[in-house]
């Protein structure tokens, strides 16, 4: 008895070390949202069904035909404890040696995705518990918890299916309905949405930071840009000296952007660059666009939106809202907010700005790198003005905007500088980052794992994405980092004839920073990291 209450325990302690690590996955996987855990589950099969797992289940089932001889069954049991213990040094020590970027967080949500999960393993053990003296079900037992050990993940998805289609209905309309009576009581809140393929991050930091001279403004913080993340960010931070809340929306499907703006109902909205982000899940580029001008169609009649005239997906789409629109540039010069003479440096990016109407020309700086990030300020500069903030408080608020973290974040490392961009990246973003680094004085290496969630178009794009490493960044050495991801883009190095000896392929983006630490010279370093998968990507 005691072998067999030994083994139990032990079967006990594999289901939680698996069940904790599959829930990290799925959280980082966004609970199985738009279906992300169960594909990456089916694309990543071998850390799950692994020969060894499966050894133990076949062991599982020899040991349960052998229960009847009490002396076979002694040893059968002893073996697979045996079995077992070697396993779980073995896999434990597997995943204490993965690199982790971001650890599980133990939220509420955690929690009760645990108490379900702990519910339904329970089950099998108040069934033996009832018929304990059967010997043959304890066998069984065994072997049902072995099963359960082999497909963690699938129970995993189902106590979160449960949660999904019950307790968290209830917690989403509790705190829904909190958030929206918190925002009636708010009636002088002027309230912005942002959003857009790219850029919605740094384009709500910039905007916050430029009406913070002369509004209290509050950013919905982090990339807290889903319902859920909005009404965290109005029961809990929210406050009645906010002048102004600014929204960051988000998007998988069309319909979402709509959804938010049904709940926190912007009178002003900016939409950033629109282009092939999250293609996989919004099927295609029509459906993309259609979705992020939910939110100017959603405006009142009163509200003001602020478009990109240089934005063929914004200037080709026929708005059905007739509220005010404010529209920036720099390629197109007939715009209401304009941007020329724009001069990027290692110390930031100056450049001349002319309203519609106005003959002069305004000089502005900041500490931000590149054009893209001119667009986000051109847009904060133009709805600034709408709320009546005078164009010098705008030139001193621009000067002050602060660097966005892992955007194009210019920061010293040790001996060498890196250019942090890791993220998010995307087929616009990736390019423009590409030719700020060109631009920085001194030994240049591009450091990439490459981009994701680009549906059908992944591979070309990424192919094409190392073209353009070739062509753009002048990289004295680009480190990928995962061989397999990072195969298109080896291809579209070799298409621009790049010397491949100068490629160094890592599986751990560590060793990447090991290596440039390792180079000395006269010249100063400046390594640029594009993009930062989740833990999820990891190859061993």
């Amino acid at each position: 008895m005691f072998v067999r209450i030994l083994l139990l325990l032990v079967i006990t302690i594999l289901l939680i070390v698996k069940t904790k690590k599959n829930i990290h996955i799925l959280q980082q996987n966004l609970y199985n949202e738009n279906n992300r855990y169960f594909r990456w589950y089916m694309n990543h099969e071998s850390n799950f069904f692994t020969v060894e797992l499966l050894l133990l289940v076949l062991v599982a089932i020899v040991d349960s035909f052998l229960s009847t001889k009490e002396g076979l069954a002694f040893v059968g049991n002893v073996i697979l404890l045996i079995l077992y213990i070697f396993y779980i040094l073995s896999y434990y020590k597997k995943i204490k040696q993965e690199p982790v970027k971001k650890p599980l967080v133990i939220t509420a949500r955690v929690k009760r995705l645990l108490f379900t999960t702990i519910i339904l393993y329970a089950i099998p053990l108040i069934l033996f518990v009832i018929y304990h003296r059967e010997v043959m079900v304890y066998s069984f037992l065994v072997f049902v918890y072995a099963m359960l050990c082999y497909f963690n993940g699938f129970i995993l998805l189902i106590a979160n299916f449960i949660n999904k289609h019950t307790v968290e209905k209830f917690v989403y309309y509790y705190y829904h309905h909190k958030a929206v009576s918190k925002l009636k009581n708010m009636s002088n809140l002027k309230v912005i949405g942002i959003t857009g393929s790219y850029g919605k991050t740094s384009s709500k930091n910039i905007l916050a930071d430029i009406l913070n001279v002369k509004y209290v403004t509050l950013a919905s913080p982090k990339n807290l840009n889903t319902p859920y993340g909005l009404m965290i960010t109005v029961n809990n931070y929210l406050d009645k000296f906010n002048d102004i809340f600014i929204a960051e929306m988000g998007a998988y499907r069309p319909g979402e952007i709509k959804q938010l703006c049904d709940f926190v109902k912007p009178k002003y909205g900016i939409l950033t660059r629109i282009g092939t982000a999250h293609l996989e899940t919004f099927g295609s580029q029509k459906n993309i666009q259609k979705t992020k001008f939910e939110l100017i169609e959603s405006l009142p009649l009163d509200g003001v939106g602020i478009l990109n005239k240089d934005d063929p997906n914004q200037t080709s789409y026929e708005l059905k809202n007739t509220c005010k629109i404010l529209w920036i540039g720099i390629e197109q010069v007939d715009v209401d907010v304009h941007a020329s003479d724009i001069c990027c440096t290692n110390q930031g990016t100056k450049f001349t700005v002319t309203f519609k109407g106005d003959k002069k020309k305004y000089p502005f700086e900041t500490k931000l790198l590149g054009d893209h990030n001119v667009y986000n300020i051109l847009a904060a500069i133009a709805l600034g003005r709408e709320l009546g903030i005078s164009i010098s408080q705008l030139q001193q608020a621009v000067k002050g905007v602060k660097p966005i973290e892992h955007r194009l974040e210019l920061k010293r490392l040790g001996n060498f500088y890196q250019i942090d961009d890791a993220y998010n990246s995307n087929p616009v973003g990736a390019k423009k980052a590409l030719e700020v680094l060109a631009m920085m004085p001194g030994l240049k290496i591009v450091v990439t794992p490459g981009m994701i969630e680009l549906g059908a178009k992944e591979n070309e794009l990424n192919e094409k994405f190392g073209e353009q490493i070739a062509e753009c960044s002048k990289a004295d050495y680009v480190i990928l980092i995962g061989e397999k991801q990072t195969k298109p883009i080896q291809k579209g190095l070799m298409n621009k004839h790049y010397d491949m000896d100068r490629v160094i392929v890592y599986n751990n983006v560590v060793d990447a920073y090991t290596f440039i630490r390792g180079m000395t010279g006269k010249e100063d370093v400046y390594a640029l990291f594009e993009n930062d998968l989740p833990d999820t990507y990891n190859e061993k």
